[in-house]
């Protein structure tokens, strides 16, 4: 019996201890000047008004409540603070409203009127906003501005703050204003402590001079530093960059593109394309490799560069192309190949070039030394200049340096070829036709000579000291010789066959690009970094989600015959902006992988 009554006085004092430790789960008044009831106001409600000394002060679980007015309903453990109203949480996170509504059963909180949110790293200011002090989120849907010294000030219809990562979710008409910069997307995900941005969906940047465009990307804001992805391009001076993924540096203007990249340059009229480049703004100059080609675009007839590395450099009245490596080039009625190329567009000068790396006496050599087609016409020689008019932009004249040797095949003869060679050749152009050849010094010939039914005549072979030639329709019609040394005309019977190819003879017609692909026909395979991105947008979980709806039910039986003031003022559902195609193919994908991994 003794023990039964131990056992009944311990279980009255648990009961009495519980119920002790959930009133002080309660709201607790810590100062008010005066308290009083209303008959405005519902039964067992209580009027707490602050005095001349201090204002009303509420604690409730490490949140502290200031203000000049309040009305504390006790059976629903719910507050209603007026007038110059300050909520605090611990040492961060400090709100002043002029109207603020709290639940000390849901820890849900509303605040109206001219509200600031200020934490370590940056102030939201908007006209309403709802706090859930249990996920530690602050959320507003009519409009809000957060400002951060270093970034600038954001603006959004819809906005949240994750306290536990110092992280915004913007959503509908973001605006991102930096003295530099002006940032608009539709959806951003900002991260306070260290100034990250993510964007989802179409997405500028503008600045005094540039224009970032990207549906996907990421903006250190802090050092101005960004990665740009789905249809990203940068906008400035008369070019644009575009590429799968763009970098871009604004401290020193430079960006960086990776994977099918266009650079387009509406000044200089060209366009430059390839799988990686590297654009420097202050220096006006463009890198670029991986399948590059230059296009200059010309009003009836574009010229194509194609090279393992590209770099086009200067200011539009100074502009100039380099090519290295194995370059092809490529026009309607024109073709080359060499191993590099220099291009000054002021001066409408081409210099292909053979690199002194490669001896005279290395095979490999021959097949490096630059080749010029032009119609039936093949040119070779050390160095080749190509001189284009820069007002008509057609051909006006080239000059062939060391080892001049100009080949043609024989209209009707199978293994027929005219030649001319010597040390230096210069031709003229007309409508980009060649028509007037001059070889310089040593000249020699072969040239098969038909009457006007085109019937052979016979097969002229000459020395010289200098040949002139005059061409029409791709035909030699007329040989003029100075200082002749030797000169003898052949029937076909009788030439002789060693005596067929001149010395240094190398004819590579195969070789010539016939069309834009053919530029491309002998480059080894090409692999492609894979480019990941960010993840698929995610639209956020509702504010006021199934845990939250739970709180407020519950918060509704205490008085279970009053109207629930814990519903009251809950937010209306986001209207966020539905996925794109895109973005649904993508998080279905995730979703799927997702499940693969479990």
């Amino acid at each position: 019996m003794k023990r039964f009554k131990i056992l009944f006085l311990f279980f009255c004092f648990s009961i009495a201890s519980i119920a002790f430790a959930q009133e002080k789960q309660k709201i607790i008044v810590e100062y008010s000047g005066n308290t009083s009831t209303a008959p405005d106001i519902e039964d067992g409600a209580l009027v707490f008004l602050r005095d001349k000394s201090q204002q009303v002060h509420f604690i409730h679980k490490g949140v502290n409540v200031w203000c000049d007015k309040a009305i504390y309903y006790e059976d629903q453990d719910y507050l209603e603070a007026f007038s110059n109203v300050v909520m605090k949480q611990g040492d961060t996170i400090n709100m002043v409203a002029k109207y603020v509504e709290y639940s000390g059963k849901t820890q849900l909180a509303f605040a109206r009127g001219d509200v600031i949110l200020t934490e370590p790293q940056s102030t939201l200011k908007t006209d309403t906003l709802h706090f859930d002090r249990i996920k530690q989120q602050a959320y507003y849907n009519t409009g809000g501005s957060v400002v951060r010294d270093s970034s600038g000030t954001i603006t959004s219809k819809i906005g949240r703050y994750y306290m536990a990562t110092s992280k915004y979710q913007f959503l509908n008409d973001v605006v991102l204003v930096n003295p530099q910069y002006t940032l608009n997307t539709e959806r951003l995900d900002f991260f306070t402590e260290n100034g990250h941005a993510y964007l989802f969906g179409p997405s500028t940047i503008t600045g005094e001079t540039n224009k970032i465009y990207c549906e996907r990307g990421f903006y250190d804001t802090n050092n101005n530093v960004g990665n740009f992805q789905r249809n990203a391009k940068i906008d400035y001076d008369n070019r644009t960059v575009e590429g799968d993924s763009l970098y871009f540096d604004r401290n020193i203007n430079f960006a960086s593109a990776t994977n099918n990249i266009k650079v387009t340059d509406t000044l200089n009229k060209s366009i430059v394309k390839g799988h990686y480049a590297e654009v420097w703004r202050e220096k006006d100059s463009v890198y670029i490799t991986k399948r590059a080609l230059a296009i200059t675009i010309q009003e009836r007839d574009s010229v194509y560069m194609h090279a393992d590395t590209l770099m086009l450099t200067g200011k539009e009245n100074n502009r100039i192309t380099r090519a290295f490596y194995n370059v092809r080039l490529y026009k309607s009625d024109m073709a080359g190949k060499a191993d590099s190329v220099h291009v000054d567009h002021k001066k409408g000068l081409t210099q292909m070039i053979n690199l002194s790396r490669f001896s005279s006496t290395d095979a490999f050599s021959t097949k490096r030394k630059p080749v010029l087609w032009n119609i039936g016409n093949q040119m070779t020689g050390d160095t080749i200049h190509l001189i284009n008019n820069v007002v008509t932009e057609k051909l006006d004249s080239l000059k062939v340096f060391e080892n001049a040797f100009l080949v043609s095949k024989d209209t009707i003869s199978e293994d027929g070829y005219n030649q001319i060679k010597g040390k230096r050749l210069i031709g003229l152009f007309r409508d980009n036709e060649l028509y007037n050849v001059d070889i310089i010094k040593n000249a020699e010939v072969i040239y098969y000579l038909r009457n006007d039914n085109n019937e052979l005549v016979g097969i002229n072979k000459s020395k010289s000291g200098s040949i002139n030639i005059q061409i029409e329709n791709q035909e030699i019609v007329e040989t003029r010789f100075i200082n002749q040394m030797d000169a003898e005309l052949f029937p076909e019977s009788e030439f002789p066959k060693a005596g067929k190819r001149l010395r240094g003879f190398d004819w590579r017609g195969e070789e010539r690009p016939m069309s834009v692909e053919d530029l491309f026909k002998d480059d080894p395979p090409l692999v492609l970094p894979v480019i990941k991105g960010l993840e698929a947008y995610i639209p956020p979980e509702e504010f006021i989600d199934e845990a939250a709806k739970k709180r407020i039910k519950d918060a509704g039986k205490s008085a279970p015959k009053k109207a629930n003031k814990a519903a009251r003022n809950l937010p209306k559902k986001e209207k966020v902006a539905p996925l794109t195609e895109r973005e649904k193919k993508q998080k279905a994908l995730n979703d799927e992988a997702q499940k693969a991994g479990q």
